[in-house]
């Protein structure tokens, strides 16, 4: 099947279930300061799993665009991608692990309504249980399994497994359910049972996995299991049953309501119905594989021979295969990341998207695709996903309006990164034979395979061991100071923050009455100590106007208006003029924020929230510390509660 096929099958799947299907939230989540990116499905509902009413209902589906910035040293195997798809499906306090692993396995083996899986292919996973927190096996989900499995003629062995390790120790067994410890079948945001402070909520999950029947590598333990990193087993699903609390005494308690999260990333369930392993297979890289293919002939300027050298096609080597799929990965990921409003820098988001524009050039150099009669290949392979994803029912339009900024900042980043190399190249020219390939990295950004090329051809002795200690040490410094921006998870919901968040809401509207009607959000950030917001304005405000908005925000603070949240159809909440994150999608139902009554509102927004209920709870003097330009034609201004 399709990438298209797959995603349509899923969501209407479920939406005949009586799921509302919910749009993708924005890659790049709003007003969350702990997290760069969306890395996950669940991601954008956290609020809702913890216990706040979603306007579409208590069953939701969608397919949310994902990117894990942690993963992009692991791009070039057969199965890891930065970018993704993620297939989920929500209860909220609705249906629990029997409808929800029916379902799933309804879905999966269904030949007319789901994908047609063969249930020999498929093996499953579950909780074993937790001595150190008491947590008890979940036997419930093992014997649901067994039941579906029957249901197909399969006898399914339950195997006891507990950790990765004594599962290559031991391997299969003949065993088609599972059960392995709490660091592979438990989830909570704090991590294993044991680490949850009190109030937290987890629970056990059940992880599905498909077996490609690839020959299994020794290098990664005596034996294989679904866990085993080989790559022959690839999870493709992963239903959590969020049902436990832990108590102040650290004893559990069950939540008298109980929530499903299910995941399934879509382009690793294409890849099931090839049956093949290498999700770089699966049709939305075909046209961009292609595009790679023609570069490299056309570099090659043989007019007798139209096809691609064969030493250049992929998989015609390792090293070959691996370059392609760095280039075909970063390239996808950077389209959906420029569409999303992020551009390249030197710092958070933009730093990611320069990164991988970067490490794509390298990796298209590597190959000799050069420039060729086409012009700048990234962009030619970026337009190859344009047109794949913005074809079809729930395929992403968005990429389409967005194309023209998409090629340019592609071409824009290429070019510049090419004047980082040759200045990177004149500064080894005078280095000599004391050729320091760490300091070429981390100052010019010059790569370290290339400089180890050049030392290798001038003869001059390079320490790679030493440049990779280095490299270490430099990467854990990395981590270390960006681990709560690459972790994900929830936002900030401190109270400051959150007092923040509604003067936010204020403040846009206070622009709009001082500035004009024109003047729109283009983007914001919220923490504890500021707010940030982003917006359509040409010039630079004047002190008279800077003093107007303090003033307007400032007195709505002392007028105590009431904040109040709204659930209503989408058509309305336009109606009403409501402002809204521009470019977002948004689903049929919305919630949003008045300050001051409906039919007599200060401002209304779409929004999720949370929010104070008064604005005298904002406690202090509203105050503009900072005003500057952003980029062409949006100016930014940072904001503090004196």
């Amino acid at each position: 099947m399709t990438v298209s096929e797959v995603r349509k099958r899923y969501l209407e799947f479920f939406k005949a279930r009586e799921h509302a299907i919910i749009p993708s939230a924005a890659i790049v989540p709003e007003n969350d300061p702990t997290t760069l990116f969306t890395s996950s499905g669940m991601q954008p509902l956290v609020p809702y799993l913890l216990g706040q009413a979603h306007p579409e209902g208590s069953r939701l589906t969608d397919s949310q665009l994902s990117f894990r910035a942690e993963d992009i040293e692991e791009v070039g195997d057969n199965r890891h991608t930065t970018f993704f798809e993620m297939l989920g499906n929500w209860s909220l306090g609705d249906y629990f692990k029997q409808d929800q692993l029916s379902w799933l396995f309804e879905f999966l083996t269904d030949k007319e309504r789901g994908l047609g899986l063969s249930a020999n292919k498929l093996y499953v996973t579950v909780f074993g249980g937790d001595t150190e927190s008491g947590m008890a096996a979940d036997e419930e989900s093992a014997e649901i399994w067994k039941k579906l499995f029957s249901g197909k003629g399969i006898e399914a062995k339950f195997v006891e497994l507990g950790t990765e390790e004594r599962g290559n120790e031991v391997g299969m067994q003949g065993g088609r359910i599972f059960s392995y410890g709490p660091k592979k079948n438990w989830w909570s945001r704090a991590g294993v049972p044991a680490k949850m402070p009190a109030g937290e909520i987890g629970g056990p999950d059940s992880e599905v996995f498909y077996d490609f029947g690839t020959p299994h590598d020794p290098k990664f333990g005596a034996k294989c299991h679904p866990n085993c990193d080989c790559g022959r087993f690839v999870e493709i699903g992963n239903s959590v049953f969020m049902q436990f609390v832990k108590k102040t005494d650290g004893a559990f308690g069950e939540l008298p309501k109980k929530n499903v999260d299910f995941g399934g990333g879509l382009e690793r369930l294409t890849a099931t119905t090839n049956d093949n392993a290498d999700i770089f297979l699966i049709d939305v890289f075909d046209l961009a594989r292609d595009e790679i293919g023609r570069h490299i002939f056309s570099f090659q300027n043989s007019p007798h021979n139209e096809t691609v050298p064969m030493y250049k096609k992929y998989g015609s080597s390792p090293e070959i295969t691996r370059a392609y799929r760095i280039v075909l990965d970063h390239t996808r990921a950077a389209t959906f990341m420029i569409a999303g409003g992020v551009r390249p820098s030197n710092s958070e988001q933009g730093y990611i998207l320069r990164r991988l524009i970067r490490r794509a050039v390298r990796f298209a150099d590597f190959l000799h695709l050069g420039q060729g009669e086409h012009g700048r290949p990234l962009s030619r392979i970026a337009q190859s996903f344009v047109d794949v994803y913005s074809a079809g029912e729930y395929g992403y339009q968005k990429l389409a309006k967005e194309i023209h900024t998409i090629l340019y900042e592609i071409e824009k980043e290429e070019v510049q990164f090419r004047k980082t190399l040759a200045q990177g190249l004149r500064e080894l020219e005078k280095m000599g034979a004391d050729i320091d390939a760490f300091k070429l990295f981390t100052t010019y950004g010059f790569p370290i395979e290339l400089t180890a090329e050049i030392a290798k051809e001038r003869g001059v002795a390079l320490d790679l061991n030493a440049v990779a200690k280095q490299m270490e040490e430099h990467q854990a410094r990395s981590r270390a100071g960006a681990a709560q921006k690459f972790a994900g998870g929830l936002a900030d919901h401190a109270a400051q923050t959150v007092r923040y968040h509604t003067a936010h809401h204020l403040l846009l509207k206070a622009l709009q009455m001082v500035l004009g009607p024109d003047v729109h959000q283009r983007g914001s950030n919220i923490t504890s100590e500021r707010l940030r917001i982003d917006f359509s304005h040409g010039q630079k405000i004047t002190p008279e106007q800077r003093a107007a908005v303090e003033k307007i925000v400032n007195q709505k603070i002392t007028e105590a208006l009431p904040v109040i949240r709204t659930d209503m159809k989408k058509e309305e909440a336009e109606n009403l003029g409501a402002e809204h994150e521009f470019g977002a999608t948004y689903p049929d139902m919305v919630s949003v924020y008045s300050v001051g009554p409906l039919e007599k509102a200060f401002s209304i927004e779409f929004c999720g929230g949370p929010h104070v209920s008064n604005t005298s709870e904002l406690l202090g003097t509203f105050k503009i510390v900072k005003e500057e330009a952003s980029s062409a034609g949006v100016r930014r201004i940072k904001a503090v509660l004196e």
